[in-house]
C-alpha cells in the first residue's frame, strides 16, 4: 500500500478535515422564524454579527470532527465595506434562477484522509460588486442567464488575487497551512490577510455552559483551549497582529438590544475595516485572526506559514520538507489510481473532481426536536413552528461528517444525492462509502415508518429509491479492492434497513394497489406538466412511470442483494424470490392497469408516459417524451445460470411464473432462456421496447447530445406538449439550459438539461444489458446515421460525450466553461475546473451550483476510471 492507503486505516487521521460549510445563512437549521423564511430570517449581510446555534461556515474551512474549533481565512482588499470571510451569493428569491454562489472558487486537491488538501480562491482588487450583482440578477427573467461574478467585468485586467490555501498533517493533530497570495495585477496591491481561528458556540444557549477561550501565548502564538478537545497552540510565522472577540451575535446591531457582550463576533471585521475599538484589548476571547497587512507586489506572491498543532514544541523548521512529503504522497496516490490513464488532461480533471468531492464533507449538526422546542436561554419559537417543516421528524438527530451536494448551494445532506456521491468515492475511500450509506438508515435519521429522510428543506419529500443500488456497487467496489473478499456485515446492515424502507414506499406510494407508484416529484423538479408534489389542477393523481419504474429497480437491487447473501445464509434464498415477484407484478401493471386499460407503454409511439387517472375513472396519457420514459432501463439485471438453478426455491418459483402468469412472465425479458455463457437476463424490456427507446434515446434530434442525454426531448422544442386543466394551459417546451418555468422551486431545472445521474444509470443499464446480449446484438447510433452499435460501445460513445463536457476539444476549450474567453483562454482559470449541477443540453456549458461534484462526481467514472469489478 501506498502511504495515503496506510494512513486510510487508521480513523485518527480523519479526525481534521474541510468540514467547515460554506453557507450557513439561511438554512433551516438557523431558521426561528413563525414562517419557515429561512432566506430572510439570518440573510448574508447579518451573517458576520449573528452566532449560528448549530455549525458554521468560513472561506476553506477546517475543523475538527465535531466542529468545536474551527480554522478559515479572512481578506480584505482595503476597498470593500466589509471582510471576505464568507462567500456571497443570492437567496433563493434574489437569483433569475434561484439561489446562487456569486463567487469564484475551486477546490484543487485532496486525499480521502485530508492529509494534503488545496484550494483557490479568486479576489479582486476592486471593491466586490455586491450590489450588482443582486441589481442585474433580479432584473433578468428566467428566460436569461444568471448574472456571475465573471460577466462584472471585475477579473478582465488582471486586478484580482489568488489565494492558494493548501494544508498538509504531519500528524493527526498536526495541521501546517501554506496560504499563498498571488497579485496577477501589474502594479502592486494591498490586502489584508486574516488566517482566523475559533470556536463553534455551544454555550450561549442553555445546554452547556462552558466557555472555552483562547489568547496569546507570544508573539507568533495563540494557546486555544477547549475542555473537549482538549488544547492546541495556532503558531504563525513572519509578524502578525493578533485581534480577538467573541463569537457571540451583536445583538444591539441586529435586534437593537445590548446583551453586554462588547467584542461580538463582527469585532475583527468592524475593526480591521472602520477602525472601530470592538477587539478585546487584553488578547482573549473565543475568535482570533493573525492579522498580515501585506501589499503584494505586482505579478509576485507572498506565502504564509502557520501551524495548527497539539505539540507546543513544534516549529517551522521542517515546515517544507512536510508539505513536500505529503504532496509526493498525494501524487503517487492518484498516480497509482490513474495508472491506466495516460491523458494528462483527463487526469487533471479526474483529479479535481475527486478533490471537489473531498472537500464537500460537512460536519452537519441538526437535532430537530430541540429545534422545534428552542433553547432555555433564547426566546421560545412560535408555536406555528410546530405545524410547519420537519415537525414530523422530531427523532432526527443528526451530528456527523456527511457528503455534501454542494456546500453553498446544498449544505445539507440529500438522501438521493448521497447515494450516487458514495460511487466515486468507494474508489478513493470505500470504508467512508459505506459508513455514509448506513447512516442515513439508522434510528436516529430514517423515519420509524420506513421512510429515508430527503434533505433538510422537507425531510418527508419523496427521492427516488437509488439507496439500493448505491450500497451494491459500492459493495462490489469494496470487494474487488480486497481481492473478491466482499463486506457482508455492511451489505445485511444495509438490505434490513432498506427491506423497512421498500415496505413503506408499497405502502405510502400505491394509492390504488395495483403496483403503480406516483412518488410525488420524486427529485425530478419541474419535469412533468404539473407540479406532481400538489394537489392536481384536475383532481385524481398521477401513475408515474418514473415511479413504477423506480420501484421496480429497487425490486432487483434487492433481489440481487438477497441472493448475494444467501451464498451464506441460505435463509436469504425466499427473501429474494419475494423480491422477484415484487418485480413481477410491478412489470405486469405497467403494462397493464387493469382490464381495458393500455398501461404505462405506448405501443404506438413506442415510449413510456405517466398516466393521469382522472376523478371519473379515466386515464389520459400525458405524452411528455422525457428521461421519465426512459428510466424503465435502469430495472435490469443479470444472473447467472447457477445462482437460479442452484436455488430450488427460487426456479421452481421462476417455474410457477411462467405456468401459471404467462401474462406477467411474459412482461418481462429472457429470465428463462441463458445465453451462450450462461446468463440470464431480468428486465422490464423485452429486445422489441428496449430497441424503441433506444430509437429516441440516441436520436440527436432527441435525446441525445454531444454531451450526453437530455431530460427533455429535443423533439419538444417546436413541438411543445400541452394540456387544459381547471381553465389553464399547462405545457413542456424543451429548454437547453434554465428552465423559464417555477414549478417547483426558483431553481428548478429538469426541462431539457443533462443530469449526470441520470446519464450514469444509462451507461450503467446498458452495460448490463450488453453481458446478456453480447456484440450481436446492434442499434443505430446515432439513430439515422446507419452506424450500428453493440450496447457496450454505445455506453461508451455516451462516456465519451459526458467526458467531452469537461475535457478540451480541439479548439483547447472546454465546453462546461461557455463562451467567456477569460476562462476558456487565460492559464491561470482554463485549468480551474467546476463541476455544476446540471448542463446545457445543447452546448454542454455547466449550469445551475458551481460545486456539485456529489453527484456531477460521477463523470469520474465516463473518465476511463471503472468503478464496476465487470468492466
Amino acid at each position: 500500500m501506498n502511504p495515503e492507503q496506510t494512513r486510510l486505516k487508521d480513523a485518527s487521521w480523519k479526525h481534521w478535515g474541510p468540514y467547515v460549510s460554506d453557507r450557513q445563512w439561511g438554512t433551516v437549521r438557523e431558521d426561528y422564524s413563525a414562517d419557515g423564511d429561512a432566506w430572510n430570517y439570518i440573510n448574508h449581510d447579518m451573517a458576520r454579527s449573528k452566532a449560528y446555534r448549530w455549525s458554521e461556515e468560513g472561506i476553506a474551512g477546517i475543523c475538527d470532527d465535531q466542529q468545536y474549533l474551527c480554522f478559515a481565512i479572512g481578506l480584505w482588499n482595503k476597498k470593500d465595506p466589509i471582510l471576505k470571510e464568507r462567500y456571497f451569493g443570492l437567496s433563493n428569491p434574489e437569483g433569475n434562477h434561484g439561489e446562487d454562489v456569486k463567487e469564484l472558487y475551486y477546490y484543487l486537491d485532496s486525499t480521502p484522509t485530508h492529509s494534503y488538501m488545496k484550494m483557490l480562491y479568486k479576489y479582486p482588487q476592486q471593491a466586490y460588486p455586491y450590489e450588482q450583482l443582486k441589481d442585474v440578477n433580479k432584473q433578468r427573467s428566467r428566460s436569461e442567464p444568471e448574472f456571475e461574478l465573471i460577466d462584472t467585468g471585475i477579473f478582465e485586467r488582471d486586478e484580482y488575487f489568488d489565494v492558494f490555501v493548501e494544508y498538509a498533517k504531519n500528524a493527526p493533530d498536526d495541521i501546517l497551512i501554506k496560504i499563498t497570495v498571488h497579485n496577477r495585477a501589474g502594479i502592486d496591491a494591498p490586502i489584508n490577510v486574516l488566517p482566523t481561528v475559533w470556536f463553534r458556540n455551544t454555550w450561549a444557549w442553555g445546554r452547556h455552559v462552558s466557555v472555552p477561550n483562547i489568547s496569546v501565548e507570544s508573539p507568533k502564538t495563540i494557546g486555544i483551549y477547549n475542555k473537549n478537545i482538549g488544547e492546541y497552540w495556532l503558531m504563525a510565522d513572519g509578524n502578525p497582529t493578533w485581534l480577538f472577540c467573541d463569537n457571540e451575535s451583536n445583538t444591539k446591531l441586529l435586534y437593537n438590544y445590548d446583551n453586554g457582550k462588547p467584542y461580538p463576533k463582527d469585532g475583527i471585521n468592524n475593526h480591521v475595516v472602520n477602525g472601530a475599538a470592538t477587539v478585546n484589548p487584553q488578547q482573549k476571547g473565543t475568535k482570533a485572526s493573525a492579522s498580515y497587512d501585506l501589499v503584494v507586489p505586482a505579478r509576485k506572491s507572498v506565502t504564509l506559514c502557520l501551524r495548527l498543532t497539539k505539540n507546543p514544541a513544534n516549529n517551522f523548521s521542517d515546515f517544507e520538507a512536510i508539505f513536500n512529503t505529503r504532496i509526493e504522497e498525494a501524487d503517487q496516490f492518484y498516480a497509482d489510481l490513474q495508472q491506466n490513464n495516460p491523458n494528462p488532461d483527463v487526469t487533471l480533471v479526474q483529479r479535481q473532481a475527486f478533490a471537489g468531492m473531498l472537500w464537500t464533507k460537512q460536519f452537519y449538526n441538526y437535532n430537530v426536536y430541540q429545534w422545534l422546542q428552542g433553547d432555555p436561554d433564547q426566546p421560545k419559537p412560535p408555536a406555528e413552528r410546530f405545524k410547519m417543516r420537519n415537525a414530523d421528524w422530531q427523532h432526527l438527530t443528526a451530528r456527523e461528517i456527511i457528503s455534501m451536494p454542494d456546500k453553498w448551494e446544498y449544505p445539507w445532506f440529500a438522501a438521493w444525492d448521497l447515494s450516487f456521491h458514495c460511487l466515486p468515492l468507494a474508489k478513493v475511500d470505500p470504508e467512508f462509502a459505506k459508513q455514509q450509506l448506513m447512516l442515513l438508515t439508522r434510528e436516529w435519521y430514517m423515519h420509524p415508518n420506513g421512510q429515508l429522510p430527503a434533505y433538510e428543506w422537507a425531510m418527508g419529500d419523496t427521492n427516488p429509491p437509488v439507496h439500493a443500488m448505491a450500497s451494491w456497487n459500492v459493495y462490489k467496489i469494496d470487494k474487488k479492492a480486497n481481492g473478491g473478499q466482499g463486506d457482508l456485515f455492511f451489505l445485511e446492515t444495509v438490505f434490513h434497513k432498506l427491506m423497512l424502507n421498500f415496505t413503506w414506499w408499497v405502502n405510502r406510494k400505491d394509492s390504488a394497489g395495483n403496483n403503480i407508484f406516483e412518488g410525488g416529484f420524486l427529485g425530478l423538479d419541474n419535469i412533468g406538466v404539473f407540479d406532481r408534489n400538489a394537489p392536481l389542477p384536475t383532481g385524481g393523481y398521477i401513475e408515474q412511470a418514473d415511479g413504477t419504474s423506480w420501484m421496480a429497480m429497487y425490486s432487483l437491487n434487492l433481489m440481487r442483494i438477497a441472493i448475494e447473501l444467501s451464498t451464506t445464509n441460505k435463509t436469504y434464498e425466499e427473501i429474494a424470490v419475494k423480491f422477484f415477484d415484487h418485480f413481477m407484478y410491478i412489470a405486469g401493471a405497467m403494462s397493464s392497469m387493469g382490464e381495458g386499460n393500455e398501461g404505462l407503454w405506448d405501443e404506438e409511439d413506442g415510449f413510456f408516459y405517466d398516466g393521469l387517472e382522472l376523478p371519473d375513472g379515466t386515464t389520459k396519457r400525458l405524452k411528455v417524451r422525457s428521461v421519465v420514459g426512459l428510466i424503465p432501463l435502469f430495472a435490469v439485471e443479470v444472473l447467472d445460470d447457477a445462482e437460479v438453478l442452484n436455488s430450488p426455491i427460487f426456479s421452481q418459483r421462476l417455474k410457477w411464473f411462467y405456468d401459471n402468469r404467462p401474462d406477467l412472465a411474459d412482461q418481462i425479458s429472457r429470465l428463462n432462456e441463458s445465453n451462450a455463457d450462461g446468463k440470464r437476463l431480468v428486465s422490464l424490456l423485452r429486445g422489441h421496447r428496449m430497441k424503441m427507446l433506444l430509437k429516441y434515446m440516441l436520436d440527436e434530434g432527441e435525446f441525445l447530445s454531444d454531451y450526453g442525454i437530455r431530460s427533455v426531448s429535443k423533439y419538444h422544442l417546436d413541438n411543445p406538449f400541452r394540456i387544459m386543466a381547471g381553465g389553464e394551459e399547462f405545457s413542456v417546451k424543451y429548454l437547453p439550459a434554465e428552465s423559464d418555468s417555477g414549478l417547483f422551486g426558483g431553481n428548478s431545472n429538469w426541462r431539457g438539461p443533462i443530469w449526470m445521474p441520470m446519464n450514469y444509470l444509462i451507461v450503467e443499464s446498458l452495460e448490463r444489458f450488453y453481458q446478456y446480449y453480447g456484440d450481436e446484438f446492434k442499434v443505430e447510433c446515432p439513430t439515422g446515421s446507419g452506424v450500428f452499435m453493440n450496447l457496450k460501445q454505445i455506453a461508451d460513445e455516451l462516456r465519451k460525450r459526458l467526458s467531452n463536457i469537461f475535457t478540451k476539444n480541439a479548439n483547447g476549450t472546454r465546453p462546461v466553461f461557455g463562451t467567456n474567453t477569460k476562462i476558456q483562454t487565460d492559464p491561470a482559470f482554463t485549468d480551474h475546473m467546476l463541476f455544476h449541477e446540471y448542463f446545457d443540453g445543447d452546448t454542454g456549458k455547466g449550469l445551475g451550483a458551481s460545486h456539485q461534484t456529489g453527484w456531477t462526481g460521477l463523470i469520474i467514472s465516463s473518465l476511463h476510471i471503472s468503478l464496476h469489478p465487470e468492466d
